[in-house]
């Protein structure tokens, strides 16, 4: 579901926007308290985490339906028949995995490593 998904990407885009509008929201109650409440620094922080949850929880939601944007350019080769082999490997191993897919299946277009998924979701 990671590799297929956009759901790695809307997590991190909803983590940011999220936390954003929440601290954003903060300050603005910190400047405009509304009816008369005393507003401290805790209620910014504690906006900005609320934000950032709710953020990563609707765009994870969203993007859970999403395909994965970066496959896009093999979308084309996968409906022309072309297969598409995705290997997770450590990256100690990734040289030598290489060489023995291209050594068995010398037809193979070597696209390189993605970066890593984050640690979190």
């Amino acid at each position: 579901m990671l590799q297929s998904s956009d759901v790695v990407h809307s997590l991190e885009r909803g983590v940011a926007l999220g936390g954003a509008t929440g601290a954003l929201l903060g300050l603005v109650a910190l400047v405009y308290p509304p009816a008369e409440l005393a507003i401290a620094g805790g209620a910014v922080v504690a906006l900005t985490l609320v934000g950032a949850g709710f953020g990563a929880w609707t765009a994870t939601m969203i993007g859970v339906d999403e395909p994965n944007a970066r496959l896009e350019r093999f979308r084309g080769a996968i409906r022309d028949g072309q297969l598409l082999i995705m290997a997770d490997v450590p990256g100690s191993r990734e040289h030598e995995i290489e060489q023995m897919v291209a050594q068995h299946f010398p037809k193979a277009d070597l696209e390189g490593a993605e970066p890593t998924t984050p640690i979190f979701p």
